[in-house]
């Protein structure tokens, strides 16, 4: 499909017919034999999309993004691609998505909401190029009008930045018009979307539950504070270690940090009753603990708002997010920061922003009472296990489960609303 050729003066040239049936030449001076023959693969690839009107391989998507200028406007002026300096916005993104081979399914689906934005505001046909300082205040200005929370317009601002900071790599721009201290892109914690669920909020919820595994994802997010759904549903029982009391979490969100593939997390005595529920039930059967619900199709949100609204509680702002938090909060009272940040897989400082609260339990014991809500270190009972609190076959050394204590502050009894601060 393409030929390469070199004179005596060992300068090279590439040849291929385009889709039109006319043959023609990119001069490539002096070049390495490697490198020309990597080259003429890509661009017979280039070709192929041309003809095909297809996305190219995200591998040679890859290897046109780091063409040194001078030889990428030599492919463009052949129409193999377009001129850097007339791409539009609307190609650039679809590029940048198909050639990020790296990049997990649900980070791009995040894109690809950006994306939508982006080209509603800015036209589809606009040029990287036209877009200004000016037009992504603009931009964000026009997230605000439709409704969206700070922390989502900060996160689709940071996605346009760093869009056109890989256009400014490639020298498609000048400048990054979403670099600019007008357009903020770090999230930071919402006071007004923090909640913290009570323990009589939770056993409220926890009966309420229609069987065992959703007791068993409610009890581990919000007494294990794991990440809902994946982490949920990527616990094996081959990680819960019954004897040493402690299972591991593989965390998707986490794994490409040095690692943070996974981390061991103590079962806290709240949470081991609705682990050893479950696994009377599924243990011998199955390979995951959470077997029932893994289907993509199934909204747990929308499952768990049904289950509060039945409970007779009022639902909080973050369903899954301020289980989360409430766990890390009641750890951070009686634990070492960094062990809980560890258990729960964040760092001190986004706990700090996003998820440790201030409780009514704190002002109580701030001014003397003597009789807080409730006191981390009394012991509250844990809803009663469903079945028989015998060995469980199988485990060994397993512990027999009556009473437990409690972490969880606010157990004053069970109100219509949860606790926020």
């Amino acid at each position: 499909m393409a030929s390469i050729s070199t004179d005596a003066k060992g300068l090279r040239k590439l040849q291929f017919t385009d889709p039109t049936g006319i043959r023609k030449t990119v001069y490539l001076g002096k070049m390495t034999a490697k490198n020309a023959a990597t080259l003429k693969v890509h661009i017979e690839k280039l070709l192929i999309g041309v003809i095909s009107k297809l996305p190219v391989e995200p591998e040679t998507a890859q290897y046109v993004r780091k063409l040194e200028p001078v030889l990428f406007s030599k492919l463009s002026s052949v129409g193999l691609v377009a001129s850097r300096g007339s791409s539009s916005l609307e190609a650039f993104i679809e590029e940048y998505i198909d050639s990020r081979n790296d990049a997990k399914p649900s980070t791009k689906t995040v894109w690809k909401r950006t994306r939508k934005h982006l080209l509603t505001y800015f036209e589809g046909t606009a040029s990287l190029r036209s877009i200004t300082k000016s037009t992504a205040k603009g931009f964000r200005q026009y997230l605000i009008g439709k409704g969206l929370a700070e922390n989502t317009v900060r996160r689709t601002c940071g996605v346009a930045k760093q869009l056109f900071a890989d256009a400014l790599d490639r020298e498609l721009i000048e400048s990054n018009p979403f670099k600019q201290r007008d357009i903020p892109t770090t999230t930071g914690g919402n006071q007004e979307r923090q909640a913290y669920i009570t323990q009589a909020t939770a056993t409220a919820v926890l009966d309420a539950c229609p069987d065992a595994e959703w007791r068993l994802l409610f009890a581990l997010s919000r007494f294990a504070g794991l990440r809902c759904p994946s982490e949920h549903l990527a616990l094996r029982w081959e990680d819960v270690n019954w004897e040493r009391s402690r299972m591991t979490v593989r965390s998707s969100k986490t794994e490409h940090h040095e690692g943070g593939a996974m981390r061991v997390v103590p079962i806290f005595p709240e949470l081991r009753p609705y682990l050893e529920e479950a696994y009377e039930l599924n243990g011998d059967k199955s390979e995951f603990a959470i077997t029932r619900y893994r289907d993509s199709n199934i909204n747990l949100r929308t499952r768990l708002l049904k289950i509060i609204n039945r409970a007779g509680v009022k639902p909080w702002p973050k369903l899954f997010h301020n289980l989360r938090a409430s766990c890390e909060t009641d750890l951070a009272k009686i634990h070492p920061i960094k062990a809980v940040c560890d258990w729960i897989g964040n760092s001190i400082s986004v706990a700090q922003r996003h998820y440790l609260q201030t409780t009514e339990e704190d002002f109580e014991r701030a001014s003397g009472i003597e009789n807080p809500t409730q006191n981390p270190t009394q012991q509250p009972s844990v809803r009663p296990r469903r079945d028989s609190q015998t060995k469980t076959p199988g485990k060994e050394n397993h512990w027999k489960t009556s009473v437990s204590p409690s972490r969880v502050v606010g157990d004053e009894g069970l109100e219509p609303t949860t606790s926020t601060v």
